[in-house]
Parts: structure tokens; sequence; C-alpha cells
């Protein structure tokens, strides 16, 4: 394949090699990340019967009318419904720690402090508060599926929670709905996606807006104090957003949290007050809920499986004077899931089908002796039909229709549970039953012993119970081998497919036999070989799950130390025994720029997970006050204004196009600027300030017309007969390449967070110093620079704040300029907020490109015929840059596939290993849209000057 390698030839080759790759991945996601499989169909009145009985649905239960389904469903059940109504309040994003402290301690006086009137229920008994405990990923979305439904969804649930879908599984409101409940809706929009048609009255807003932390919570309250005193619904929910959009925008410690708390407490109050007179008026009872999706970090995100994010709130106001003391509550620990089963039974619907959860025990204590057990027996035999499509049949042998009930269970007996697991689950069901009959049997007698028999069933049902749901819950589906196979194979073809089109282009760039490069009497130098060592040491790391939460610490180092050999072979090459050598002098300065800000660039964001609580720069400048903050980025909007405009001068240019390139940059600069000064940290009390959206939007028109206009025009605008091919394509590209990653940064000043403006100006700076370099001879192989600059990227990435865990996205930034929500341009920006800089080293591509031609322009020459001369210069100064990222990039992720196939029984595989490889996923899209940019411009650029210049010598011979 070498010795016939044409441009053609490489181009099919790279794009079929790409498309396989992206087959595979493709493959293996959807074959490691599966659509849950679920039980079909409801749950109906066989959920009442025992699970070894006919439990195929009654078929005259569809004709039933919803009153006398429901009153069917009672007298099943066995269990009073002592509550007429539910309110069921979601407070997006409050942590339990808010409500009822942390490790046995009560919260901080300034969260206390904040919610007098639910600390007071707490204190007074009439209250009873959990610490739910969320399933990763904590998003909104799979969360509230979670607590209607009892089952927790996929893994890829996050992906789907910007583009919600109607939920078709068994749930309490479809339930609900059934019986004839009258429901209604306000707050989050995402209820309406997931149950179309269900709410006689709703009024949505939009979950992801985060920038509005006032309106969308009134829009809810708005409507409370007439629906209070509406007598026709029985289900009202309320979810408020405002809290979960202050985290994003502030954090835990935002000024704003405060009186966001102090509000939530008064609608609390609002709605218990209500719900007493009510009750004092014989109007019915009212359970209110108040519960959290999830919680939130430090810096107020969420997505991750920290204690923080999954620190959810289950709080349940009126239920009785039973309740726990406050003490107690502090400690009280459940699952989100356990919401579902828990309102099941309070209210008299089968529990849903696919539910993982158990019952709430506290919420049991106002109910009779028998109730409770009956309540357990139906949630144990809920559980006990998932196990069953999951456990051989064999093991259920000797159980039979109403063994357990009429006691004529033979050869079964109470025992010690050992061995498997799911023969332990067996044996605990089957002891917590045969007790439940004991008791029952000793009641009827009116046995002294009855109540230590109640005891004994109450605990076995418990341990059967929490037994059952852990092992639902962890029980990973089963994982298609084939598909999994298939999918690994493609990719892996691809990695050497990839490599094999390097390395016959290696051959032809460096003039080596290709015999002689692969094999081991090949000398690598030093910086080849260093650039082999990263990927040998973050293959192995990836295997560590402690390595892949501090990954940024292998970049940050191999940067560092890759600068600190180009300044040993720069300072051997300084030869001071015939003066200052002003080449020497720029190559010293541009490394020491390289290092220094490699530096500050380490040393801005902690970065990882386990540290990150150590000091940085950015905590330092938060800390001394959000003023220097603001200082600093507006210093750094001025730096990259004068950086800009002075790369732009560098060619010597003084052609119209250029100087309408600089105008642009100059006027999209100033923007910006102006932005950053008046808008960029006002928490507005609306969605979104005008002024600020149209300003927002003007920049983003600009910087698209800049960018583009650059690549399109420029080519054809400029024209120098006395410089060489080389020379003028190389001139081309290089404004170009500037206008991309200027364009870029400027867009990041705008994007990122405030306190990121600092990086930014760091990452064009070291971008600015390796094309000083580029631009001269620095003794160091092109690919290896090349690498270098992808290596740089992804320590960029980690210095902007990112790491692994899907908390550091910044969804704040994905709404600046606007004004209603958008799936895709949210989506689009958070794309690009979050690999800034990964596309910002692959845009420099393109500027290191044309430093290149131009410096290697006084040796080559190029003629106009385009299928010899010019296939072959896009062959090695195009297709051998844009090689060296997509190996690089398909090494380490069919590196880390396999990491995640041998991991996927891991403990951590879906906290720490399954995000790793979502981000593994985005950068190979990153990578892809990078070099695509880049070899379009590149080819644009060299067929549009062969074709100027083809016309100038046709036009001179016809002359």
């Amino acid at each position: 394949m070498a010795t016939a390698m044409t441009c053609s030839r490489l181009t099919i080759f790279t794009v079929a090699g790409i498309f396989l790759q992206i087959i595979g991945l493709s493959i293996f996601v959807f074959g490691f990340f599966p659509v849950k499989p679920t039980l079909s169909g409801v749950s109906g009145s066989e959920s009442y019967r025992d699970p070894f009985c006919d439990s195929s649905p009654n078929s005259n239960e569809s004709e039933l009318h919803s009153d006398k389904l429901r009153l069917h469903y009672q007298e099943l059940s066995g269990i009073s419904v002592k509550y007429d109504r539910v309110i069921l309040m979601v407070i997006d994003g409050l942590p339990a720690e808010f409500v009822l402290g942390k490790d046995g301690q009560p919260p901080r006086k300034v969260w206390k402090e904040s919610m007098p009137y639910t600390q007071s229920l707490l204190a007074n008994r009439d209250a009873i508060g959990y610490h739910a405990k969320a399933a990763p990923p904590t998003v909104t979305m799979p969360r509230l599926k979670a607590m209607v439904s009892g089952a927790i969804g996929g893994f890829l649930d996050v992906a789907f929670n910007f583009n919600t879908q109607a939920f078709l599984e068994d749930n309490l409101l479809g339930q609900f709905f059934r019986i004839g409940w009258k429901m209604v809706m306000l707050g989050d929009e995402t209820w309406l996606k997931l149950f179309p048609g269900l709410f006689m009255r709703h009024d949505g807003v939009s979950s992801f807006f985060v920038k509005d932390t006032v309106q969308v919570d009134r829009n809810v309250s708005r409507h409370l104090p007439d629906e209070l005193n509406s007598d026709d619904w029985n289900f009202l929910i309320l979810h408020y957003l405002g809290l979960d959009h202050v985290g994003h925008t502030g954090g835990r410690n935002s000024p704003l949290m405060a009186a966001k708390l102090k509000e939530m407490d008064d609608i609390v109050r609002t709605m218990h007050l209500r719900a007493m007179m009510d009750r004092n008026h014989d109007q019915g009872q009212t359970l209110l809920v108040v519960v959290s999706d999830h919680g939130m970090t430090d810096n107020g995100n969420h997505g991750g499986s920290s204690y923080e994010e999954t620190d959810s709130l289950m709080l349940f106001i009126g239920l009785s004077n039973n309740g726990s003391d406050y003490g107690a509550a502090i400690n009280n620990v459940a699952f989100q899931v356990d919401l579902a089963p828990t309102l099941a039974l309070l209210f008299g619907v089968p529990i849903p089908k696919n539910n993982v959860g158990v019952v709430v025990p506290g919420t049991l204590n106002s109910l009779r002796d028998y109730e409770q057990l009956r309540a357990l027996e139906l949630n144990s035999w809920q559980l006990l039909r998932l196990m069953q499509a999951q456990i051989p049949s064999s093991l259920f042998e000797g159980f039979s229709c109403n063994c357990f009930v009429d006691g004529i269970c033979k050869g079964l007996d109470i025992s010690e549970c050992s061995g498997e697991k799911e023969k332990q689950l067996i044996c605990l069901f089957r002891n917590a039953a045969l007790l439940h009959h004991i008791w029952k049997s000793k009641k009827l007698t009116e046995s002294s012993r009855a109540m230590e028999d109640f005891s004994r069933a109450l605990d076995a049902y418990n341990a059967f119970l929490k037994t059952a749901s852990e092992w639902l819950a962890s029980k990973t589906t089963e994982k298609p081998v084939f598909l999994l196979g298939l999918g690994l194979s493609a990719m892996l073809l691809s990695c050497i497919v990839c490599a094999t089109l390097f390395l016959s282009l290696f051959k032809e760039v460096y003039h080596e036999p290709k015999d002689r490069v692969c094999s081991l009497s090949y000398r690598l130098n030093l910086e080849e070989v260093l650039i082999f060592a990263l990927l040998l040491i973050l293959v192995i790391s990836m295997g560590s799950s402690s390595m892949v939460e501090e990954e940024h610490y292998i970049w940050h180092f191999m940067v560092s130390t890759f600068h600190l050999l180009l300044l040993f072979k720069t300072a051997k090459l300084f030869d001071l025994s015939k003066g200052r050598n002003i080449l020497g002098d720029y190559k010293v300065v541009s490394i020491f720029l390289l290092l220094i800000s490699g530096r500050l660039l380490r040393g801005w964001h902690q970065g990882g997970v386990n540290w990150t609580y150590l000091p940085d720069i950015s905590k330092w400048l938060e800390q001394v006050g959000s003023g220097y903050v603001k200082w600093i980025q507006l210093i750094s909007n001025i730096i990259v204004i004068g950086l800009g405009l002075f790369t732009l001068s560098r060619t010597g240019s003084k052609k119209k196009s250029v100087c309408v390139l600089a105008l642009g940059f100059l006027t999209c600069g100033l923007l910006v600027l102006l932005h950053a000064g008046r808008y960029q940290d006002e928490m507005l009390e609306v969605s979104t300030e005008f002024g600020a959206t149209v300003i927002v939007k003007v920049i983003y028109l600009l910087l698209f017309i800049s960018a583009i206009g650059a690549a399109l025009v420029l080519p054809w605008s400029m024209l120098n007969k006395d410089k060489s091919f080389l020379a003028e394509a190389g001139d081309y590209l290089y404004l170009i390449g500037s206008a991309y990653i200027l364009c870029w940064c400027l867009l990041h000043l705008l994007l990122q967070q405030p306190i990121n403006s600092g990086p930014i100006i760091l990452l064009l700076i070291q971008i600015l110093a390796i094309s000083c370099l580029s631009s001269n001879d620095v003794q160091v192989n092109e690919w290896v620079e090349i690498a270098a600059l992808y290596y740089m990227g992804m320590a960029g990435h980690f210095a902007l704040g990112n790491s692994n865990t899907l908390a550091t996205i910044d969804v704040a930034g994905a709404f600046i300029g606007i004004s209603s929500h958008s799936t895709i341009l949210s989506g689009i920006l958070m794309f690009m907020i979050t690999y800034a800089s990964p596309m910002l080293f692959l845009l420099s591509l393109v500027m290191y490109v044309g430093a290149k031609l131009r410096n290697q322009s006084q040796y080559s020459t190029i003629s106009t015929h385009r299928e010899t001369s010019l296939g072959q210069i896009l062959k090695l100064k195009l297709g051998f840059p844009c090689l060296v990222p997509l190996c690089i990039n398909s090494v380490l992720l069919t590196a880390y596939t396999v990491v995640l196939l041998l991991m996927r029984n891991h403990l951590f595989v879906w906290s720490v290993f399954s995000p790793k490889y979502l981000y593994v996923c985005a950068t190979t899209l990153c990578t892809y849209i990078g070099v695509c940019i880049v070899a379009v411009t590149v080819t644009y650029t060299f067929f549009v000057t062969t074709f100027r210049r083809s016309n100038r010598t046709t036009r001179h011979d016809n002359s």
C-alpha cells in the first residue's frame, strides 16, 4: 500500500478507517450501554396475589370504571388509605445535607436558619426526613423516572436528559391515572415530556436556562394559592428549579442560596398550614412529600456519583405524630427508588412492575400491625416477580400457589440463609413468609408471643427486601458479547489502518525504508520516546479508577517534560562564542513562555476528583474577591485583542482583506469586552436581558463571519507574484489559522466562566509560542510537534477545570445569548465549552501547516499539475499532520474500550469508567471535527492558490 500511495488513495483509506471506527464505536456503545430491558405491561390486580399463582392480568380489569377499579385495588390490598390527596414538591438540586445535616451533625447554621419552618416540623416530629441516595447519573430526567417507577434507568439516560421522550414504563402517575385521579403539574417541563396527556392542568418551564434563578420559581408559585383552594385534584406536582440554577451560577455558597432556601421554606409553610386547615375542617387529609432529584457539588454542578451529588432529600410531612425525632432524622437513610413503592402502598395502587425500591419503614408506623406486614408482603411479592425473570425456575422448587398463605408448604422451614446469592434471596423470602404465617396463626389464637412473632416477621421481611433491592439494583443486564467483540474488532482494525497509513507517510516524509521504520533497528530520539511513553503510561493507567479520576496529572507532567526537553535541545545549539544568537533568543523566550504558562495552567484548577479541596489559583482569586476575577477577565480580553492584531500583522500584508479581518476581530473583541464589563456576572431576575442577548448574538454572527470569511475570501484576495507557491499558500494558511484561533479564544472569553479567562490567554500564548518555534528550525520531527500540540490541548482541557466526572460540565455557559431553550444550540455550546482547549490546538494545525510551508518554501517548488505535484504536496503537508491526532486518538479509544470491557463488572464501572468512556467518545468527536476543518481549509486554500496561479500563467502566455 505504501509503494503506490497517492493522495486519492490516502483520502479513501483514511475516510474508510474513520468510518469503520465510527461503526465499531456505535456498536460497542449500544452494546455496553443497552436500553434497560423491562417487564412489559403494567401492574394490576395480579400484584395482590401470590407470585406463584397465576399472575396473568385480569381481562375484566380494563372494563372497570376508574372508581370501581380504585375500590377493587383497596379491597385487594388490605391496607387502609388514610390520605385523600398528595402534594409532591420537588426542589431541584437540594442536597439533604442542607435540611438534615451530615455525619450525625445538624446542618450549617446559615442553611438551618434559612429554613426555620421545615426545621420546626422535624423538631416537633411532624415530619420525617431521609437522606435518599440517588443513583448516577445525577441529572433530572433519570432521577424523576426513578422516583415514579422505582426503577434504575440506563446510564445513557444522561444523554437523553437533554431530549426527553415519553416514559412508557409502568409508573405511579400511570397507576393514579387509571384509578381516576386528577393531576396538576407546575414547574419543570420535563414532567410534561415524560407524561404527556396525564395532567388536567399544567404550566411548564424550561429546566435548562440556568441563568434564570427567580422567574422560573415565581411561575410555579403564582398558581399555588388557586390550586390550594381548589378541590378538583388528587395529585399536585410542584417542581422548583431556582435552587439548582443558583447552584449552577454560584455554587453551594452562592449569596443567593440562603434567600432561595427561605423561599422554599415559605412554600412548605404555606402548603402545610393549608393541609392542617383542611384536616381540621374535615375536608380530607393531604400528604406533603418534599424531595430533591439530586444534590450538588461545591461549585453547584451535578451528574456524577460523589456523596454531595447523590445525597438527595426525601421528607414526609403529615404522616402522623409517629415520626422519628430530629436526631434520628439526621441519620435516616433511604434510596430514591423507595418513593414509588411507598406512595403506591399508602394510596392503594399496585406497585410499578419494574420497581426495585422498598417501602420506607418509617412511613408505615401509623398502620396497624397486619397492615404493616401486608405492605411488606406486597412489596416482597413484587420484587420476587422481578427475581423470577432472572433466577432459574429450578430454585423455586417446593413453592406452590398460596402455600405460605394457607400454611401447606411441604418441606419448607425456617433456616439460616447462606451460599450463592440467588439461593440466599429465596431463603430470606421463605423465612419471612413463614414467620408471617406463624404470626397470623398465633394472632388468631391471641398468643402472648404475637408481638415477638410480629417483630421477627417484620425483621425478616426487611432483611429480604433490603437484600433483594440491592441485588436487583446492582444486577447488570446481560451484555451481548458478540456485539461488544464486533465493535472492538472494528475499532482495532481502524487503529491498524491509521497506524499503517502513518508509517507509510513516515517513510516518504523522512525518506526512511518502511521495513527499517517498523523494525527494532530504528532508533527513536528522546522526544519520540517521550511521546510514545505518554501513550503507554496513559494506556496502563486506564486500568486504575484512581488514575482515571486524576488523569490530569499525567498530561501536565508529560507536557512540562516535553517543554524542558525542548529547552535542553535549544540550549545545546546556543553558541555563545559567536555573540548573541537572535534566532536562539527567540527560541529560548518561546520555550520559557511555554514552561511558565504551562505551570500556571497546572495550578489554576486543582482538577480531578479526590483533591479538589486543595488550594489553587482559582480558589485564591475567588477568596480575595470577585473584583480581582473581573479585572483578570478584562485584562485577558485586552491582551487577546492586542495579540490578535499583532498576529494578523506578522505576515506583513497590507491587503484590504487582512485589514477588514483585523477590523472585524477588533469589533468582536470590543463587544466581548463590553459584555464582560456590563453583563457577565450579573444575576438577573428575568431569564435574560434583551441588551445582553442582542450583543451576544451579534458577537456570534461576527465571529462566524470573520472565521468563515477568512477561510473563503483570503485565498482569492491576496496574490504575491514574487513568492513561490508554498510561501503564498503558507501566508494564506497562517492568516486563516490565526483567524480561527483568535475567534475561538474570543468566543470562549464570552462563554467560559470568568475565572477561566486567565487560562484562555495562557493557552493562546502557548499556541503563539509553538508557532514561533515551528517557523524556525527547532530540531524536532514534525510528527512530534503535532503530537505535542494534541497533548497540550488535553492538558489545557483539564486546566480549564474539566475532569472525567460529569459534574464538571459547565451548563450555565451553554445558554449565553439564547433567549429560549434549544436542545441543539445548547448542546453545541456545551460541547464547545467542554472541549475548548483540544479544539483550539487542533485548529492551530492550520497555522502550523502555514508556518511550515513558509519556512520550507525556499527549498521546494511545485508545478500546477494537479494530478502529481499538488497531490503530493497535499499528501505530505496535509495528510501526514492530520494522521497524527487521528492515530493518537485511535490508540487511546481502542485501549480504553478494552479497559472498559475488562472492567464491566468492576465496582466503579458506572461511577468512574463509564463517565470516562463518554468523555473518550466526545474527544473522538472533537478530533474528527478539528481534523475535518483543517483538511477542508488546507485543501481549499491549495486548490484556490493553484487555480489563481494557473490562470495568471495562462494570461501571461496569451499576452
